[in-house]
């Protein structure tokens, strides 16, 4: 066993220290990597870099060690520690572990304007293209343009100089400034066209095409998105029918339907076909063209309800459109129909995901009976208790914070049947969490008191501590102070586990 860093005392007036407390003392290496990774952020949070420094070092797992010391070296260039951040970086072992982490912390140095010693450390790597783009979109944002296209230029890697022009176009279009960020786009275009793997470069293309279109260059959008079409059609794997339906898309975004109709053309694969055609749909009916919207959702439906099994590439892709267009058509308004196809659906995660979704739309259109009915059709208690979370939600979205109360009070009487005692937990935590943000602190501090008491049930010390932690989290948030008011089981499970 590892040197132990949290002291009984300390736990029993801290719950994130009783978390801490009983991850240091899991057996299993993988259990006390998961339970230090749940614990490892909040410690950040606060500020208590060495400490958390020492916890990461104390897990055996040599990968898992090594992402918790990045995620702390990270943490230490965000509160200006670089000297401290760098000492950790050097300690992990991994080496593609440790570049990554050293090109975080030069990122974090560049965002923060601490330009010089950014590049120090970018003249230190083997590969410091994405920290001379972090540079390069800083240079830009304090408006020494001249610098930032110095810094690019010095980028070999393609991936790289697009990222720069990404950041940077996106934060000029945010100032409105459109001109400039079209450039910048350009640019981007320019290093794209080099990337050698070709789906990165497809997807690369398309990114930019869409960024014009918000710089309103729907012309350049147009041209970019063509590009990335023809390379999309010399690809003979899997991959190509979703990046043509994704150009169908983008044509479409960009104003130009008969380019659209034309990739939507050369989709073979019906699933990708259907997923393209939802998306017509939806700029139909953006555009009030309703008709045409739900006639491109119905062929959407037919096409992908007529595939055989021996076209289904991927019957999770199926089943997950099938719930996409189950909701959509809640979304037009056809509920009903909506229903009906999210019943067909073979798999019953999503049928329970769609029928969750459509019932939340249900609330925002005011139609709560009708809610209420599609809820009841989830079989499993554990689904329908989250999808009454989520229609609480919509309530209070809805301006209605009374039915949101309500709703989470049946959710709470219903999280007493979910036989799994971590899956309580965690519905408990939601429904205290939701409670506390309406102003009902005191049902917030009962059910997370209960809460405590489940959490000392459970057998398996990673799972305790990860729960400690999340309520931890909660506690601290909403200011529940449930370290003082759960002293007695606190101290139970720590009993427990010294």
């Amino acid at each position: 066993m590892s040197d132990l860093y949290i002291s009984r005392e300390q736990a029993e007036s801290d719950l994130l220290a009783a978390a801490a407390f009983v991850g240091e003392r899991v057996r299993s290496s993988d259990g006390h990597a998961a339970a230090m990774n749940a614990v490892l952020p909040m410690y950040l949070g606060r500020g208590e870099v060495d400490l958390a420094a020492e916890l990461a070092n104390s897990v055996n797992d040599p990968y898992s060690r090594d992402k918790l010391l990045a995620m702390v070296a990270e943490k230490c260039a965000e509160i200006d520690d670089d000297e401290y951040a760098l000492q950790l970086v050097d300690a992990i072992e991994d080496q593609g572990l440790r570049s990554q982490a050293t090109e975080r912390v030069a990122l974090v140095l560049a965002s923060k304007g601490n330009i010089e010693k950014a590049r120090e450390i970018a003249d230190s790597m083997a590969h410091p293209d994405f920290v001379l783009a972090g540079i390069a979109a800083k240079q830009a944002e304090n408006g020494d343009e001249a610098a930032a296209r110095g810094s690019v230029a010095e980028i070999d890697f393609p991936s790289a100089r697009v990222s720069a022009a990404q950041h940077i176009a996106s934060s000029l279009i945010a100032k409105g400034e459109n001109e400039g960020a079209a450039a910048w786009l350009d640019d981007g275009v320019a290093a794209a066209e080099t990337i050698e793997h070709d789906e990165e470069r497809i997807r690369t293309l398309s990114d930019l095409a869409s960024l014009f279109v918000e710089a309103k260059r729907n012309d350049r959008s147009i041209e970019t998105f063509a590009v990335a079409l023809e390379f999309a059609e010399q690809l003979d794997n899997t991959h190509r029918d979703f990046f043509l339906g994704s150009c169908a898309l983008g044509f479409l975004n960009a104003g130009s339907l008969e380019l659209a109709d034309q990739a939507l053309d050369l989709i073979t694969d019906k699933t990708q076909l259907g997923s393209a055609l939802v998306g017509f749909a939806r700029d139909a009916w953006k555009k009030d063209e309703k008709e045409d919207a739900l006639e491109a959702l119905e062929e959407a439906y037919a096409i992908v309800n007529s595939q055989r099994e021996i076209e289904i590439r991927d019957s999770r892709a199926r089943n997950r459109l099938l719930t996409v267009i189950a909701v959509q058509f809640a979304g037009f308004g056809k509920t009903e129909r909506g229903i009906e196809i999210a019943r067909e659906n073979p798999d019953p995660a999503e049928e329970t995901e769609a029928l969750s979704q459509i019932a939340q739309i249900l609330i925002v259109q005011n139609e709560d009976e009708l809610a209420r009915q599609t809820i009841n059709e989830i079989r499993e208690d554990s689904d329908r208790l989250s999808a009454l979370i989520a229609l609480a939600d919509a309530k209070l979205k809805n301006g209605d914070a009374p039915g949101s109360i309500e709703m989470l009070k049946e959710a709470a009487t219903l999280a007493e049947t979910v036989p799994q005692l971590p899956a309580r937990s965690t519905a408990l935590i939601e429904l205290a969490a939701r409670f506390a943000d309406q102003g009902d602190t005191a049902t917030a501090v009962e059910l997370s008191l209960e809460n405590l008491g489940i959490v000392a049930d459970v057998r398996d010390q990673s799972t305790q501590a990860v729960l400690l932690a999340n309520l931890s989290f909660l506690s601290e948030r909403n200011d529940l102070d449930l370290s003082a008011a759960g002293s007695k089981t606190i101290q139970q499970i720590l009993g427990a586990n010294y």
